[in-house]
């Protein structure tokens, strides 16, 4: 009776490393690079909210700050104006600019104040609930329209990236 060979599965692990790598290297399309740009700033918010030391709040919410200005500039550069084109209905990009001033406004207080300031946990926290409301209307509604669309989700990717690099620099 012959028997039956088995091949070693791949280590769960290993293959998650693998497709993570190959993700990786693979150019995104504008709406997962969005998507990603939004995970990293609300985890940024959650890690602001545990720090207790005024230094720290300081640098993070620097960052935040940079982030959230790159992420809007190249909504507004790019994105935005491809949206516009492509779809029919423009009160979601028009609510979306208007949410991208209410957020600028608050960045450049933060920017101009600090921790040691009575309102600036407030403004930190305050700014993360407008970009969570911001982020949950794009992805919600403002993304599957744009995939439904005749957008060139790939070029804009990729016009994207090489803006955020410049303005990263």
């Amino acid at each position: 009776m012959p028997t039956k060979t088995t091949r070693a599965k791949p280590k769960k692990g290993a293959r998650t490393t693998r497709r993570a790598t190959a993700a990786a290297k693979r150019p995104q399309d504008a709406i997962a690079l969005l998507k990603a740009d939004h995970r990293e700033v609300k985890k940024m918010f959650a890690d602001y909210e545990k720090l207790e030391e005024d230094a720290d709040k300081q640098a993070l919410a620097t960052q935040i700050c940079d982030a959230l200005t790159v992420h809007a500039q190249i909504e507004e550069e790019i994105f935005y104006p491809a949206a516009y084109e492509a779809l029919d209905e423009d009160d979601l990009i028009d609510e979306a600019e208007v949410e991208h001033a209410s957020a600028k406004d608050l960045i450049a207080q933060i920017q101009a104040s600090s921790p040691a300031e009575p309102l600036f946990d407030a403004k930190v926290k305050v700014l993360g609930e407008y970009i969570d409301h911001h982020v949950k209307e794009e992805e919600g509604e403002m993304f599957p329209e744009c995939r439904s669309s005749d957008m060139d989700l790939k070029a804009l990717g990729e016009q994207m990236r090489a803006r955020k690099a410049e303005l990263a620099a």
